[in-house]
């Protein structure tokens, strides 16, 4: 029988040593989703580096790794590895399908983009020739008919109770600093409600009642979160996910996220500045009504988690203080801030790369954590040095209690927000290395 081996890398830190940590929180869906698609003749082995070490001794026949952030750069070294042994390698995930020449570098075949076709694919061409095509790029236009996933894979591994589903795929804005938009431009899926109730209650069949609801932009069609809503409800169990503040502007459809069991939503708050998000072609967020936002976010009992950006073209080192006297008046319980990063393949990247604004093309340092460009108001030093700067104050003892155990919505949902507690602890440990926070 033919076997598979998946493999999603961790990350180096500075000193290259690989980023670990005991239990994974929020494991990813995209290895049981395509063992669900392997033909039952074939083998499948799954190993997920944050947690696991990789079997370099694998008998597998296909080694397939997963890129996400800067942990691509641990997979190209495990490419590497496999190669040198024989294996024939391909890659996949939105790292190397928007860099998708540096990516083929290093292996036999990148997948770009959906894998529901590209997959089968491969694997037959693998079965009849014993050889891959350089790249598989086949979107699909439909997320009706996917597979129940293999849960199995992710239960017997280090996980801390709580399991992925897909709602649906993309987002309609196309901002020119992200991946989804290089992917999907502009393209909004979503699966039938029914097949997402399916999975739901596969993981609840399990004894787990918590789940991550995947979706790039949820509130993009308000009517399809209310019907889904109106689904969940009855199945009594709590969930995260994540979409744009535009959910605050639908009081009726907020009411019905929080009372179907959403407990934790992560927002796209990106910057204080209305300057830089116009830059970035999202002025469709105003950050006039950021503050709004997250107290009726709040008020309603649903617990913030929030992204943002600094150094964008209206940031300023007076705004990025701003930015962590934001975080406090807020008293957003779990923040994640990241240095702009023009990544390869994005419209951003073209447009500093013509405007001349790129300091390097040393994509190991496209970490979200130094600057690779020059920023309109300060040096490019100043930039990464005020982002440490905000981290450290952010990230504080004092400021994390604040923001978690003495927050106002603690008697209400102190469960979650001792989990916040735990996740900023967490931020801090990798904060203090200099690492950025974005596994967990």
């Amino acid at each position: 029988m033919p076997k598979i081996y998946f493999i999603q890398p961790t990350q180096y830190a500075p000193d290259h040593t690989l980023c670990k940590q005991k239990r994974l929180h929020l494991p990813g869906l995209v290895f049981p989703l395509l063992a669900a698609m392997t033909p039952s003749h074939w083998r499948v082995q799954v190993t997920l580096e944050v947690i696991e070490e990789v079997d370099f001794e694998s008998d597998a026949d296909i080694i397939g790794i997963g890129s996400m952030g800067h942990a691509t750069f641990r997979a190209i070294d495990i490419a590497h590895e496999f190669r040198k042994r024989g294996k024939c390698v391909v890659m996949g995930g939105y790292m190397a399908s928007i860099m998708v020449s540096q990516a083929s570098k290093h292996v036999d075949s990148v997948i770009i983009g959906d894998a529901e076709l590209s997959y089968p694919m491969m694997l037959n061409d693998f079965e009849l020739t014993g050889r891959l095509q350089k790249i598989y790029n086949n979107p699909i236009q439909s997320l009706e008919g996917l597979p129940l996933p293999r849960y199995d894979i992710l239960t017997n591994k280090k996980i801390n109770g709580m399991l992925p589903v897909q709602a649906g795929r993309g987002c309609p804005h196309t901002c020119s600093f992200c991946s989804i938009a290089c992917l999907y431009k502009g393209k909004y899926l979503t699966r039938p409600i029914p097949e997402v109730l399916r999975d739901i209650k596969a993981i609840r069949s399990l004894g787990i009642r918590r789940f991550y609801l995947i979706d790039d932009n949820i509130v993009s069609r308000p009517q399809y979160l209310e019907e889904l809503c109106d689904s969940i409800k009855p199945l009594n169990m709590s969930w995260a996910t994540q979409c744009s503040l535009e959910l605050s502007r639908y009081p009726h459809l907020l009411k019905k996220v929080r009372a179907a069991g959403a407990t934790m939503m992560s927002f796209g708050v990106e910057s204080i500045s209305q300057e830089g998000l116009d830059a970035l072609d999202k002025k469709w967020l105003r950050v006039d009504n950021h503050q709004q936002s997250i107290k009726t976010i709040t008020k309603a009992g649903i617990v913030v988690s929030s992204e943002m950006m600094l150094g964008t073209d209206g940031d300023t080192l007076a705004s990025i203080k701003a930015t962590g006297d934001f975080i406090h008046s807020t008293r957003i319980p779990i923040p994640r801030f990241y240095l702009l990063t023009p990544m390869p393949g994005t419209r951003l990247f073209d447009e500093f790369k013509e405007q001349n604004r790129l300091l390097t093309t040393d994509f190991e340092l496209y970490t979200g954590t130094t600057c690779v460009f020059k920023p309109k108001h300060m040096s490019a030093e100043q930039l990464t040095q005020a982002y440490w700067q905000l981290n450290e104050r952010i990230f504080s003892i004092g400021s994390i209690l604040y923001r978690t155990l003495l927050h106002p919505l603690f008697l209400r949902r102190p469960l979650v927000l001792l989990f916040a507690f735990f996740v900023n602890l967490h931020y801090r440990r990798y904060i203090r290395r200099h690492i950025p926070p974005n596994i967990f």
